[in-house]
């Protein structure tokens, strides 16, 4: 399968400290990469690289065969790059339908009824028909999270990039949500999760990639890489020798 994303050799730094460390990866069209890593390891530094909210010092990105790391966050977004965010960030003051129709509009530059369909298709896909003349502010926290993968959905992404989504829900909650995911996944849209929860996140992606002091420690079959030593001594806390 053709690539649609190659990082080659991403790095950040802020003053003295690297949040990106010569960080390059493909990802193939289709396909559901996960990244894991300890708490400030450079996960969510990778999306914002990735998304154009912050620009590397070194190295490039590719999306679709073209180079776009001089380019701006809204025009990767009208590109096919839409993100959900780690706290879920709606409009409160408006309904949930309203929330879905600006990405529609705005980021997938649709109007009038192919805007519409496509935000009431999204909303029966992330299970919140039922909640879209809702305020957004008064949705419980799995309902954000879908708020948030329902926007996402709507800018009519080819490549999804979720940000610890199933992060503060409870295991019913979260199996729910995965559900989700997959049938997302089983659509052709090529993701990148991260996230801690990594029983959920291995139920769904096809590979792994580690994440360690903004560098890349690991790379490939999910179930292999949670068995690696290495893995388990930085992201688990398990030493080696144990």
């Amino acid at each position: 399968m053709p690539s649609i994303l190659q990082l080659n050799g991403l790095t950040k730094s802020f003053g003295a400290v690297t949040v990106a460390d010569d960080l390059s990866c493909d990802l193939e069209q289709g396909e559901a990469l996960g990244i894991i890593g300890p708490n400030g390891a450079g996960k969510t530094t990778m999306f914002n690289l990735i998304t154009g909210t912050l620009a590397p010092n070194a190295g490039s990105i590719r999306f679709q065969g073209q180079d776009v790391t001089s380019l701006s966050a809204a025009r990767r977004c009208r590109a096919g790059m839409a993100r959900s965010f780690q706290v879920p960030q709606p409009f409160s003051g408006m309904t949930v339908f309203e929330n879905a129709m600006i990405a529609a509009t705005q980021a997938a530059g649709l109007s009038g009824r192919a805007a519409e369909t496509l935000c009431l298709d999204v909303l029966e896909q992330t299970e919140l028909m039922n909640k879209a003349n809702t305020l957004a502010g008064g949705l419980t926290l799995l309902n954000r999270k879908r708020l948030e993968l329902t926007r996402a959905l709507c800018a009519k992404p080819k490549l999804l990039m979720l940000d610890e989504i199933a992060g503060g829900l409870t295991e019913n909650e979260c199996v729910s949500l995965v559900r989700t995911i997959k049938e997302i996944h089983a659509s052709g849209v090529s993701i990148i999760w991260i996230e801690h929860v990594v029983h959920a996140l291995i139920s769904v992606v096809d590979r792994l990639i580690v994440i360690d002091f903004g560098r890349k420690i690991a790379d490939g079959e999910p179930k292999a890489i949670m068995k690696s030593a290495e893995v388990q001594e930085i992201y688990l806390g398990i030493a080696i020798d144990d």
